[in-house]
């Protein structure tokens, strides 16, 4: 009986390409900034008060024109009239000069209303040019304390919490915005030195019981009198405190590496993903998984120790989660439109793309290949992309097709 073909490996759903966070603008020309909404507000109450102010003149002209005129002039008798204005006096007989002289009197008005007009819209329209630069302008310095409280807020986001915006003038509405926003920073900057200290204090009270534990076992296994029973309970126990090490590591590097990286140092990404593999070398040889890709030097400004550890972290998880037959981890560094970028690539099980963002949340994995304990603490992703952010990249995950990862770390040179 023939064997039966072995299934085809699953593959991973494709990842949505669209973003409902991130509605299309068709037309983007249709959102202005504040400021052009400031000088249309501006320059279009001007435009309608002048319109309405040249028609109130306009009918009032008009209306004194024609009071002016009420009386028309009639001639009586026989005369010989000559007009340059109104050609028709010339030729109209004597019976028939009253008809013409009113009609020529109407048009008179009529001209001189309408050169009215003319001559009122030609200076409106100047008026209004001139109105909506002068209202570009004053938006310019109404918007002004806003320009000064968001110029402190990006300083604020460059880890520069003893910046304050201290906004002098009346206690109007932006003066208010200033002052809460000063508020803020304060509460922000005492909450953030109290968070330094207590990863300081925490990172000594934490690890000292934790290395008393690992010497104080260390030394009873090395007993060779102790019973096998208690040497069992003491290697279970040993990776249990080597476990809980670990994870108290992975909290504290967490923690530091929220903030944004003050001093700044150059650092190749060549030589910290050389670096991270040499350390995985070992474990890599064991599980049969083979290194490959080219690293071309990547310099960017940064922490060395942080950098080193995002390059760990997912070399470690290519190595971890990947194939028992034939695996290989791909690490290539290189520039790329400005930026320097690493890219991690591996075989491994099936990597559903819903499940891509639950990667980088703390003490998440996914619900089959990454739930043994003996593969780390779920904190690894964690801890790079937050280390990423505080040197203002980006780290990306994308399903291989077959299975495994592509990880795609992005900083700014």
């Amino acid at each position: 009986m023939a064997a039966t073909p072995a299934p085809p490996p699953p593959t991973a759903p494709p990842k949505p390409t669209w973003d409902p966070r991130k509605p299309d603008l068709p037309f983007p020309w249709l959102r202005p900034t504040i400021r052009i909404r400031l000088t249309l507000l501006y320059g279009g109450m001007f435009l309608i008060a002048g319109i309405l102010l040249l028609s109130i003149i306009y009918l009032l002209a008009a209306q004194a024109l024609h009071e002016g005129v009420g009386q028309s002039l009639r001639v009586t008798g026989t005369f010989d009239i000559t007009s340059t204005t109104c050609p028709a006096l010339n030729t109209a007989p004597n019976n028939e000069l009253n008809d013409v002289l009113e009609h020529c009197q109407a048009a008179q008005r009529q001209h001189a209303l309408d050169d009215l007009l003319s001559r009122s819209l030609l200076a409106l329209l100047g008026l209004a040019v001139i109105a909506f630069a002068f209202g570009y302008a004053m938006a310019g310095r109404v918007l002004s304390p806003l320009g000064r409280i968001t110029r402190t807020a990006r300083a604020v986001a460059g880890s520069d919490l003893s910046r304050r915006i201290e906004l002098d003038g009346p206690d109007d509405e932006l003066k208010e915005l200033a002052d809460t926003f000063d508020d803020m920073l304060e509460r922000l900057q005492r909450a953030f030195t109290a968070q330094q200290r207590f990863v300081g204090n925490a990172s000594h009270e934490l690890r000292t019981p934790l290395a008393i534990n690992r010497t104080l076992l260390e030394v009873h296994l090395s007993d060779p009198n102790a019973p096998v029973e208690l040497q069992q309970l003491g290697k279970t126990l040993l990776a249990t405190n080597e476990r809980s090490e670990q994870l108290v590591e992975g909290l504290l590097l967490l923690a530091r590496s929220d903030n944004q990286i003050v001093e700044r140092k150059p650092v190749d990404l060549a030589e910290v993903a050389g670096q991270a593999i040499d350390q995985v070398h070992a474990e890599a040889e064991e599980k049969g998984v083979k290194f490959r890709g080219k690293r071309d030097p990547a310099v960017v400004q940064g922490n060395g120790v942080l950098l080193e550890r995002i390059a760990l972290n997912l070399v470690q998880n290519a190595v971890r989660y990947n194939i028992s037959e034939g695996g290989w981890v791909e690490v290539t560094t290189q520039v790329q439109h400005g930026q320097a970028v690493l890219v991690v690539s591996n075989t491994g099980p099936v990597v559903p793309a819903y499940e891509i963002d639950n990667l980088f949340e703390p003490f998440r994995r996914l619900r089959t290949e990454r739930t043994g304990s003996d593969k780390g603490v779920g904190l690894g992703l964690s801890i790079a992309r937050s280390v990423a952010r505080a040197h203002g990249g980006h780290i990306s995950a994308t399903p291989r097709e077959g299975g495994g990862l592509v990880m795609r770390v992005t900083l700014p040179l």
